[in-house]
């Protein structure tokens, strides 16, 4: 494991989009397209607007989401609506963004559209961002959620239906959709995006010994020992 630290939030930023704009010319150029896995949250705000300042082939990459709150686009909590606001525009303005959301009642329910919508990317993803909650979470593979046995699987469908215990982190949005395990630890690269104290000892903790289901950042720890993983203050 790989794990760099920083003086600031911007040069982390900076680094790892000039890193990953490295990472999709290359795929471009074997492949004549390349892809990224995206999670929501504060932390990737500011690598997201740098990557949309990098010079690349837009047109031929595609997004999709790591995870997505059962809420529309434009509702609060849509990691869609953060991911176009912050990377969809600029040089990335023509980048195309697979949600995950529909009006299905449900995650589960949901599930069969998002998976042909994730069809268009063919193969692994060449790049996935990741990051981790205070309790321990990434994706949306919540402590002891509903689903995270499935959300844990090694093969099968990308994607997983989950409904979080309700908690301080949460908050209301507890049925989520997500990647699964097998999906995200499958990506050619894979970035885990920390920042403050707070939860750079959660991760240490996340090293110590100790069940996935407890911390489940430990699952993707455990099964790529050649994770990146990115912290400032």
């Amino acid at each position: 494991m790989k794990l760099i630290d920083f003086p600031s939030r911007g040069d982390m930023a900076q680094w790892l989009a000039d890193d990953i704009a490295d990472r999709l010319r290359g795929a471009l150029e074997e492949r004549g397209e390349a892809s990224l896995a995206l999670s929501g949250g504060s932390t990737p705000a500011d690598l997201y607007e740098a990557l949309s300042q990098c010079d690349l082939d837009w047109k031929r990459v595609t997004v999709a989401l790591v995870d997505e709150r059962w809420v529309a686009p434009g509702e609060e909590g849509s990691n869609e609506s953060f991911v176009r606001a912050k990377l969809q525009q600029n040089r990335a303005a023509d980048v195309r963004l697979l949600g995950l959301w529909s009006d299905a009642p449900s995650p589960r329910e949901g599930l069969n559209e998002a998976e042909a919508r994730y069809e268009a990317v063919k193969g692994s993803f060449d790049v996935a961002i990741l990051g981790m909650g205070p309790d321990g979470h990434t994706a949306s593979w919540f402590p002891h959620a509903k689903g995270l046995a499935r959300a844990f699987r090694a093969d099968g469908p990308r994607l997983a239906a989950v409904k979080a215990k309700k908690s301080a982190v949460t908050g209301d949005h507890l049925d989520r959709m997500t990647l699964t395990l097998g999906a995200v630890r499958a990506a050619r690269f894979i970035c885990l995006m920390l920042t403050g104290a707070e939860k750079r000892r959660v991760f240490e903790q996340a090293l110590e010994e100790g069940a996935d289901e407890d911390m489940p950042v430990r699952a993707i720890i455990r099964t790529r020992p050649d994770l990146s993983v990115c912290w400032a203050p």
